[in-house]
């Protein structure tokens, strides 16, 4: 091709400035795949292309020689930007059938093809138009050194625009599906890993990163600190923030200062501000300069996530104030009871332990469902709200109780039942209160069927209160009640495991021996 050629069509190609050097997304060759039968038609396209570039990328010419041939290569290479594409092969339709693989069997609606024939007769170029999905059509006799050239440039913008649709396409996909995903985190350090996780997959890369929070309180501004750290950067998670000194610092402290993303490539800081007034900066290091693309698509991540944020902000505060109604709850009916100490704590915590063991050695996996998990440890402090209504004489009583006061003590776990149930009712889904009043109902009934207030057996009793009711006991047995001194725990253990499979559950009891596997735990000392 002359240089008075290139000069002519240079108004093509007018697109260097906005290529990225150094980023594998738009330094790679463009692919055209020459499918002809005739070797004379590969060696003269390849000479007439041998020096064409575009958005300095240049050409890699595949060849193949069959529509059987091309069909091999382009299920394994799905890159080809182009197909300029004979018609008439080894049978006199062998391109067009090749045209409906592509675009059917394949679904390859990104790459651009272009039939060239020698025979116009065979596949009249309005009917081929019109039935084929094809991008142009041109006979060879036509097709010039000028003309190759421009309709090859022309191919290659209109796929460059296709593959940018795509990309963005794939990674509005992948936020959405992201973001849609950090929804369901329940801490800020595990939104944050998520986030990390989401920008690699968004830039389709391994990418190190950090983050960082300057939370917002009562309208003054923290220092920054990382929640979460991938990489090369994991260490800084074990800080509390980055280090004056740590080569990422400047570029976090720029983009918090001027409260705006960075793109200073190996550093690329990403700013976020939420409605909340909190500010996290996001830092990544990308192996190569990110495309304008790629950046795009992060802003729109980040607008996404500043909302999933303030949201993980306000379920935290409410969260809190739901589990600090729920203690108070259980303290008003701990209260009158002067020796019980820290008990509903202490329930609570054991019971967390015991479950999550369950949990971890694959017992009752239909039963131990994420808010499970989340939830019965909070709600095992209402196990005995029903007392409230049981007088002092009884409920404080030094002595063993008479068969009628037995049953008025006993009334406390159905009132705490019907009076937790009621309070779920206006709750939609599941709550702390569904899980209480499971408990403060069953915690009392026996697997054998000897308990109260019911009798229930096995699974009838919800797991809930059969972890309860084994916690329960053995903190009530460890420590002083008005009625006892506390027990050694060598004895406390003996009567628990007496009434291993009568009273309690087994797989219950062995989780408390588990969790007692290094002795008696700091958080249940005290008290007596």
């Amino acid at each position: 091709m002359s240089d008075a050629d290139n000069a002519g069509d240079s108004w093509i190609i007018d697109d260097e400035a906005g290529s990225e050097a150094g980023n594998p997304l738009e330094s790679k060759p463009w692919r055209v795949l020459i499918v002809d039968d005739e070797a004379d038609v590969h060696s003269v396209t390849k000479l007439a292309l041998r020096n064409v570039s575009f958005k300095s990328r240049p050409l890699e010419l595949l060849s193949a020689y069959t529509g059987r041939d091309a069909a091999t290569i382009l299920r394994a290479e799905r890159d080809i930007a182009l197909i300029l594409l004979d018609v008439v092969m080894e049978s006199d339709d062998a391109g067009l059938k090749l045209v409906e693989l592509i675009r059917g069997e394949l679904n390859n609606q990104l790459v651009r093809i272009v039939l060239r024939t020698g025979q116009p007769g065979q596949a009249p170029e309005q009917r081929v138009i019109v039935d084929y999905d094809i991008n142009d059509y041109k006979a060879k006799t036509e097709l010039t050194t000028q003309k190759l050239f421009t309709t090859v440039i022309a191919s290659l913008r209109a796929y460059e625009g296709l593959v940018t649709i795509e990309r963005s396409r794939v990674g509005l996909s992948k936020i959405l599906e992201g973001a849609t995903n950090l929804y369901q985190a329940h801490s800020l350090r595990e939104l944050a890993s998520g986030v990390l996780n989401q920008i690699s997959a968004i830039l389709d890369v391994g990418a190190d990163g950090v983050l960082c929070v300057v939370q917002n309180r009562l309208g003054m501004s923290s220092m920054p600190e990382v929640v979460a750290a991938t990489g090369n950067y994991t260490p800084l998670a074990t800080t509390q923030g980055i280090p004056d000194d740590h080569p990422v610092a400047p570029a976090v402290a720029r983009a918090l200062k001027e409260k705006r993303s960075v793109f200073d490539h190996p550093l690329d800081v990403l700013y976020i501000k939420t409605m909340q007034g909190h500010e996290f900066a996001i830092l990544v290091t990308p192996p190569w300069p990110l495309a304008d693309i790629q950046r795009d698509l992060l802003e729109v991540f980040c607008n996404r996530i500043a909302a999933a944020f303030d949201n993980l902000y306000l379920f935290d505060q409410l969260r809190k104030a739901q589990e600090a109604t729920v203690s108070a709850l259980a303290d008003l009916a701990e209260f009158r009871d002067k020796d019980t100490g820290g008990h509903v704590q202490r329930v609570r915590l054991l019971t967390d332990a015991i479950a999550q063991t369950l949990h971890q050695q694959g017992k009752f996996s239909g039963d131990l469902t994420p808010e499970f998990l989340d939830m019965v440890g909070i709600a095992s402090i209402l196990h005995d709200v029903g007392k409230v209504g049981t007088p002092d004489s009884i409920l404080l009583k030094p002595a063993r109780h008479t068969a009628e006061e037995r049953v008025i003590m006993e009334e406390h776990a159905h009132i705490g039942e019907v009076v937790l149930a009621r309070a779920a009712e206006m709750v939609d889904g599941i709550s702390y209160l569904t899980f209480g009043a499971q408990i403060a109902g069953h915690h009392h009934e026996h697997i054998d069927g000897n308990g109260y207030p019911r009798g229930l057996k096995r699974h009838e009793i919800p797991l809930a209160a059969r972890i309860v009711a084994v916690v329960d006991v053995f903190d009530a047995l460890l420590h002083r009640r008005p009625y006892k001194d506390p027990w050694p725990l060598e004895e406390v253990m003996t009567y628990i495991r007496e009434r291993n499979g009568k009273q309690f559950d087994p797989d219950v009891v062995d989780a408390l021996e588990y969790c007692l596997r290094d002795g008696l735990p700091e958080w249940m000392q005290g008290g007596d």
